[in-house]
């Protein structure tokens, strides 16, 4: 009779060896479940980050010193928009655009029948006016007399002492009236109220002018340009450096690359809440009378750097709630800050105030960027940029 312990050790071994296996296959599985799973953890991380949008940053450099430069108006000294004071019919033009004229020279003649007609009526009314008061006076005079020796009742010499009183009133009136229809025959002559040039000319050969009617155009418009004030709106930021008798320079555009001073003289003294500017005048002298009142100028006004930084134009962005740019910190947060531009270079802008040479500024944003965005800061190897690591 066999022995049957060989083939029980045998069994024994055969379970050992499947269960080796098994753990063996499991461990196998098992292993490249973890490392897809690895695997796909590092990929969406990797797509997170690439999701993010990708800017370089840089920091504002500090602004020289030197001029601001904004736009400004000329406008003359003294100007004045001539209208008719008496009606009629333009009889006569004696002066055109661009003469030049002195006070109180004749610009045109208004023919005014009708007031020459008024005149002559209140003349003869006065010449009567006079006549009723000189025989009032007389007869007056004559009951005083008859009173004095006792002919006449009182009564009778009061009632012919107030006829002269009322018939001196009226004869003042009237002489009021003929003086008032003299001066204003004497406005059908149409003078220059002082001395300059003629810019504008409505005055046409006999066309009907009324007098007293504001709404309708001047005949003339006369502007002293021998002295021109030049305005300038200056921002509320950069106010503070206007001193009285700051010289500023100007330049038109009929003049190019010719420059010519101009003095400040006074400031508003008040911001204007539409613009948020400070109106500035400065005085030009203009003997030569090359320049024109009512063209436009820019300006340079010197300023000390102060505050101020400069950065790249394409930094900026523009929104309907003003000129902002997208800052940085140190874990990719947009934070959208106003700024206020102080001179505008072109490719460069100085900002007068929001800024500091501190600030990590996005060098150029994105389009859709917007408070709160987290961004990845890239190196950037351009000029004056920020490390990504700073």
């Amino acid at each position: 009779m066999s022995d049957p312990t060989p083939s029980r050790t045998s069994s024994r071994k055969g379970r050992l060896y499947g269960a080796a296996a098994a753990i063996g296959v499991a461990l196998l599985v098992g292993g490249g479940i973890v490392a897809r799973n690895a695997d796909h953890t590092e990929q969406a991380e990797f797509a997170r980050a690439n999701a993010l949008p990708t800017v370089n940053v840089m920091h504002p450099k500090p602004a020289e010193a030197g001029a601001i430069r904004l736009p400004g108006m000329l406008e003359p000294d003294n100007e004045a928009a001539i209208h008719a004071r008496a009606s009629g019919y333009v009889a006569r033009r004696l002066v055109d655009i661009g003469d030049h004229v002195r006070a109180g020279q004749v610009l045109a003649v208004l023919d005014a029948p009708e007031v020459e007609q008024q005149l002559a009526q209140a003349q003869a009314d006065l010449r009567t006016a006079e006549a009723n008061r000189g025989l009032a006076q007389t007869t007056a005079v004559r009951w005083d007399a008859l009173r004095a020796k006792d002919a006449v009742s009182q009564q009778e010499t009061d009632e012919k002492s107030g006829r002269l009183a009322a018939a001196t009133a009226l004869a003042s009136s009237a002489r009021a009236n003929v003086e008032r229809l003299r001066a204003t025959l004497g406005f059908t002559r149409v003078v220059a109220p002082f001395a300059g040039r003629v810019t504008s000319r409505n005055a046409e050969i006999g066309a009907l002018v009324n007098a007293g009617n504001g709404v309708a155009s001047p005949l003339f418009t006369i502007a002293d340009d021998r002295r021109l004030r030049l305005r300038v709106r200056v921002p509320q930021a950069l106010s503070g450096q206007l001193t009285r008798g700051v010289v500023a320079s100007l330049t038109v555009p009929e003049y190019p690359g010719e420059s010519f001073d101009a003095a400040l003289v006074r400031t508003a003294g008040a911001v204007d809440r539409a613009s948020g500017t400070v109106l500035a005048e400065f005085e030009v002298n203009n003997t030569g009378q090359r320049l024109k009142p009512g063209g436009y100028a820019e300006v340079a006004i010197p300023m000390a750097a102060g505050t101020a930084v400069t950065l790249p134009a394409s930094a900026l962005i523009v929104t309907p709630k003003g000129t902002m740019v997208g800052l940085v910190d140190s874990e990719g947060r947009v934070t959208m800050r106003p700024v206020v531009i102080g001179r505008d270079d072109g490719a460069s802008v100085q900002i007068a105030s929001g800024l500091t040479p501190q600030a990590r500024v996005i060098a150029t944003p994105p389009e859709a960027l917007a408070q709160g965005d987290q961004v990845r800061i890239v190196r950037n190897r351009g000029k004056g940029a920020a490390d990504a690591q700073d």
